[in-house]
């Protein structure tokens, strides 16, 4: 019984000690950027040593890729969240209202996720990783609009509603690459609730 107290003990010392790793990083990748950043720099953030670092990541790589799943997961679960609560018949302002008003707008993640990108265009095996995990955020979106259709008309322009999704994420991407050069996040947040409406709906805000 003791020894099993104290691999409990171990196992949440552990998740604190990880969770700590990827919260100094977040902070010290925001301010420097992920290729100016070492790993003594991050443990020096978060008060562990190297060895603490290296009992949870095998590098700096594997630490960034884990923190990025992690903010990335949070938005994915934000839309889905925010798309749950319908009924069968879709309304379009409404969700909208509700998916930019819970959607992480943060400078300092768009900082860090921006870094992100630019390294997994570099490197094949995080890029199809990133891939992976745009393709669960439009699947949530997509699987929304897929529920709602027969109820509720999208533009036909926009054709399915897998393609209704790549451009909701794109209208997403757009807006916050805006935000990393004028900082403005009501403006944004402002900026993509219009954009998604008139995406998803005849241009006025009224359905189809």
């Amino acid at each position: 019984m003791a020894a099993e107290r104290t691999g409990g003990r171990g196992t949440r010392r552990r998740v604190h000690t990880r969770a700590r790793l990827l919260d100094a990083a977040f902070e010290v990748f925001a301010a420097k950027g992920f290729g100016r950043v070492s790993i003594e720099e991050v443990c020096e953030a978060a008060g562990y040593s190297r060895g603490a670092f290296y009992s949870n990541f095998d590098s700096l790589d594997e630490l960034f890729f884990a923190l990025y799943r992690q903010r990335a997961d949070l938005i994915a679960q934000q839309v889905a969240d925010a798309l749950a609560g319908d009924g069968p018949d879709l309304d379009v302002p409404a969700s909208v209202d509700r998916v930019t008003d819970v959607l992480l707008l943060d400078l300092d993640w768009l900082l860090v996720k921006t870094d992100f990108l630019v390294h997994a265009a570099r490197d094949p095996a995080v890029g199809q990783s990133l891939l992976e995990h745009r393709a669960r955020l439009r699947g949530a979106i997509a699987d929304r609009l897929a529920r709602a259709r027969g109820h509720t008309a999208l533009p036909a322009v926009l054709g399915d509603a897998d393609a209704a999704a790549h451009a909701v994420v794109a209208a997403y991407d757009g807006v916050t690459t805006q935000l990393l050069l004028d900082k403005d996040v009501d403006g944004a947040r402002a900026w993509l609730k219009q954009l998604l409406t008139a995406l998803l709906t005849d241009g006025s805000g009224n359905q189809e």
